[in-house]
């Protein structure tokens, strides 16, 4: 069976929040749950946020991936918005049939069709087949430097 052509890539759902979780339990296992009422109010304000888009692939009726894409107005670069990816994950079980690629690439277009003049992403993976899988995506990690800065 080709897998792509069964997987259907859409926007989240309200209704996509209880199986979002579970798959995000395979991006970072050692996070805690979050509270059924607290997720379900993160998840109303991102679905309600401007330029906020979870991206997520189905397939056989159950979620088997997604990313977040982040559209941000900008005042520089003529005008022009940028993009941001976060939390791109594929469900273990189904990892190498292209899903991760097909989430990723539906972001990607929906970035470029708002005229965004760049798309960022960070990874902290160390495992040297994700650089290249987001490499084989057309990004590139000899451009920019990336910082970041966590609360303890």
């Amino acid at each position: 069976m080709d897998t792509t052509r069964a997987i259907e890539i859409r926007p989240a759902r309200k209704r996509d929040l209880t199986e979002l979780l579970v798959l995000y339990r395979h991006l970072n296992r050692a996070d805690p749950a979050l509270e059924p009422e607290a997720a379900e109010k993160i998840w109303d304000n991102l679905l309600e946020r401007p330029g906020v888009t979870i991206h997520v692939a189905e397939l056989a009726g159950r979620l088997v991936g997604s990313c977040t894409l982040i559209v941000v107005p900008n005042l520089t670069r003529n005008g022009c918005p940028y993009a941001l990816i976060e939390n791109v994950v594929t469900h273990e079980a189904h990892r190498g049939l292209g899903i991760g690629h097909a989430v990723l690439s539906s972001a990607i277009d929906q970035a470029w069709r708002e005229n965004c003049y760049k798309i960022m992403l960070m990874t902290g993976r160390k495992d040297e087949a994700i650089n290249r899988f987001y490499e084989k995506a057309g990004f590139s990690r000899d451009e920019k430097t990336a910082f970041t800065l966590r609360r303890d």
